[in-house]
């Protein structure tokens, strides 16, 4: 990491991501991303040669982490907050990843004129989860504009990477299963065919709380329902595949 470079704002610090040395740049107050984004950038794939966009990427640890775990020739974060945008920017500085990742500062509903249309080969995206924002103090701060569906919705998501993705391109995604249904249908819709799915679960007798899916452009209907993933084996400590995940 070259700190040296980067100007850090109010209440904002450097995480070490335990992975090539990389860090991120984030802000306690504002949002900083969770172990869903981490088991996304470990389900998703990405080969050499590569093209690969986040969707509503944040802070950009997304595409941070898939430069440091995958061969991705080029990498592109697309986030609708100025304020996230310009810290995931930072972060790539920080990391001397500048010649790999861009951040682009757009709206997801926009994305199809801000791409070329079928010019990306995986896509990925961990898109905010709740249905509305009823009960919010404030429906536009950051984290409520993460976790609920105030600036896009999982329709704006799914035609975002149809449009996007090269005829058998990826696209994979991180999700609450209460919604798999809705999921599973849109993606249909849009002729992205399911084809890998993964259930989290916290603990081994609890349910799951996250679905890690993978779905391909105008593939043929095969879905394969990996083995469950859990998080953790004992209260406060995690199992041995989800400290592979973080690098620890």
């Amino acid at each position: 990491m070259d700190t040296d470079r980067i100007v850090l704002k109010d209440n904002e610090r450097i995480d070490d991501l335990q992975r090539n040395g990389y860090g991120i740049i984030q802000n306690p107050e504002r949002f900083c991303f969770g172990m869903d984004a981490v088991l996304l950038s470990g389900f998703a794939r990405a080969k050499s040669g590569d093209r690969v966009l986040d969707l509503g990427t944040g802070t950009g640890i997304i595409p941070i982490l898939m430069a440091a775990k995958t061969d991705a020739a080029h990498l592109t974060g697309l986030e609708i907050q100025e304020e996230s945008a310009d810290m995931a920017g930072r972060s790539v500085m920080l990391n001397g990843l500048e010649d790999k990742i861009d951040i682009v500062t757009g709206d997801i509903k926009e994305a199809v004129g801000l791409f070329d249309k079928s010019s990306f080969d995986v896509i990925t995206s961990n898109p905010p989860y709740m249905i509305d924002s009823h009960g919010l103090t404030n429906p536009h701060s950051e984290k409520a504009i993460a976790r609920h569906e105030i600036m896009c919705n999982l329709e704006d998501v799914i035609s975002a990477a149809a449009a996007l993705l090269k005829p058998g391109g990826n696209f994979f995604m991180v999700h609450r299963p209460f919604r798999l249904a809705e999921i599973l249908t849109g993606l249909r819709a849009h002729k992205l065919e399911p084809k890998r799915m993964r259930l989290v679960y916290p603990f081994i007798d609890k349910e799951p709380n996250m679905v890690l899916i993978e779905a391909n452009r105008g593939g043929k209907a095969a879905l394969t329902v990996e083995k469950p993933l859990i998080v953790y084996k004992e209260p406060g400590k995690y199992t041995d595949e989800i400290y592979d995940t973080y690098g620890y």
